[in-house]
């Protein structure tokens, strides 16, 4: 089965062919690799989207077409009451998160696509709600767009705290042409940072700038599916859609403009360039990006002791490539590259639990634990 296959080991690829201002020679680590597989733990999902950890090690889980679930003593449960979600495209229920203090405070995090009977477009929505008897209670939505989008693409929208309790979530550019990524003024192609009430920070880059969409933190991105903390720093990591080519990790920073559509390694579809330009002074240079383009999607840093071969390591699915991608960092720069379960399927997200063992959300399967060959039995 697709679920069981091992990992494979690929040709590496130099920094040169994929990341700007890089000349050095890709490093190959000399560890000897361990042979790791996949137990499907949660089966039978549709698009498994977001994942979160409870407290209790119950997992709660988005899917696109609008279920939450938590699996809970190897048993599926739909939890009832959930925001109306828009199901169209790209769009529909994509994320969830739970507050730092959730053990306190019972808060948790969706982001979905919403649209009225009235409405020709739709709106991301991020919702706060607390879970009582298997139902949403105190639902609140914290952030609507104002954009009434047509187009069912480019949502992104995934959610994280950092370790102040800042809450951060990401929307995508609606389209290529006529963007507002660079638009400030306006919602789409951008990081957004809140508190975790829904208020702005009052440190937020553009809280005095006029006219200004004050949740804003970071702009110029196309669609970001992959939101996570560096484990010893504490920045903020993100990866984002290019378009043929040009998918981006970036360190995400207050106020940065990180250059989509004015700067871009992409291409369009029929292999005529996006933009003339890929540097210009202002914007941000990505800290890796993909040519071919893997389609990058949920990402997370590596610091269970259970892959010593990957600690520190950045994983992030692949929705065109269907694949799990492991990217080996030195000094901020990616020295290597290694694809992993090829072929799997449309890999959505992967996270670490508090077990310490990877999970990774898989299109058509479920979610999958990721194990050693020798604990094939557990």
């Amino acid at each position: 089965m697709k679920h069981q296959l091992v990992i494979t080991w690929i040709t590496i690829i130099t920094l040169s062919s994929c990341v700007q201002k890089s000349k050095s020679k890709t490093e190959v680590q000399n560890t000897k690799p361990v042979s790791y597989t996949t137990k499907v733990v949660v089966p039978e999902l549709n698009i498994p989207s977001g994942m979160a950890f409870l407290p209790d090690a119950s997992l709660l889980i988005t899917e696109k077409t609008g279920e939450l679930l938590l699996f809970k003593n190897k048993k599926t449960i739909n939890i009832e009451a959930i925001p109306k979600v828009h199901w169209a495209g790209q769009g529909g229920l994509l994320d969830v998160a739970i507050h730092p203090n959730y053990k306190k405070n019972g808060w948790l995090y969706l982001i979905y696509i919403s649209k009225t009977e009235k409405e020709k477009g739709s709106h991301t929505e991020l919702m706060r709600a607390k879970i009582k008897n298997d139902s949403l209670v105190e639902k609140q939505v914290l952030y609507k767009t104002s954009t009434n989008k047509k187009i069912v693409q480019h949502f992104g929208s995934r959610i994280t705290f950092d370790n102040d309790g800042n809450l951060y979530f990401s929307i995508g550019d609606p389209a290529n042409k006529n963007s507002n990524a660079q638009d400030i003024t306006r919602d789409g192609g951008k990081i957004y940072r809140i508190n975790d009430d829904g208020t702005i920070p009052t440190d937020n880059p553009f809280v005095i700038v006029p006219n200004a969409k004050t949740a804003i933190y970071s702009y110029g991105h196309r669609n970001s599916q992959g939101l996570t903390l560096h484990p010893k720093t504490g920045a903020l990591w993100s990866n984002e859609h290019g378009v043929n080519g040009g998918d981006e990790i970036n360190i995400i920073e207050s106020g940065k403009n990180y250059g989509w559509p004015i700067i871009t390694y992409a291409l369009t579809y029929k292999n005529t360039k996006i933009s003339q330009i890929t540097e210009k002074e202002g914007m941000e240079q990505p800290l890796y990006y993909w040519n071919p383009s893997i389609a990058p999607s949920g990402m997370t840093f590596v610091t269970s002791d259970k892959y010593p071969n990957w600690k520190n390591n950045i994983l992030t699915g692949s929705l065109k490539r269907q694949h799990l991608e492991r990217l080996v960092l030195k000094d901020n720069k990616v020295i290597n590259r290694e694809i992993l379960f090829n072929d799997i399927g449309r890999v959505r997200n992967v996270i670490e639990g508090p077990d310490g063992y990877l999970y990774i959300a898989v299109e058509g399967l479920g979610i999958l634990k990721i194990i050693e060959q020798t604990e094939k039995g557990l």
